[in-house]
């Protein structure tokens, strides 16, 4: 799968995902663009995951009903992501195209 991360996305979790082909907005020249202009831009790509540590992204834009799926990643403290690969690998693997998925990352 063609993952893309968002600005905040710590890029050290690409290490864990090595099954899928990761990308950053920064890598893209994305990184000026809106969430809105993002979304849709990583759709024409051709992506099939966005994963942010947005939180506010559900309140901003349509989620749901997408060409690709949103990770949410409920934090973007890396030290405290670490703890949680296996969360994230397995929503990963299982979300599909259009879900949504917020996952918690608890202090």
């Amino acid at each position: 799968m063609k993952i893309l991360f968002d600005q905040g996305t710590p890029v050290p979790l690409r290490r864990y995902l090595t099954d899928h082909t990761v990308t950053t907005a920064y890598e893209q020249g994305w990184s000026d663009l809106a969430n809105g202009q993002l979304l849709a831009t990583a759709e024409r790509a051709g992506y099939d995951i966005f994963i942010t540590t947005d939180q506010n992204l559900r309140y901003q834009q349509q989620v749901t009903g997408r060409q690709l799926a949103i990770v949410v990643l409920r934090s973007t403290s890396w030290p405290r992501i670490q703890h949680h690969i296996a969360a994230i690998q397995a929503v990963v693997a299982r979300i599909t195209t259009g879900g949504y998925e917020e996952i918690e990352i608890p202090r």
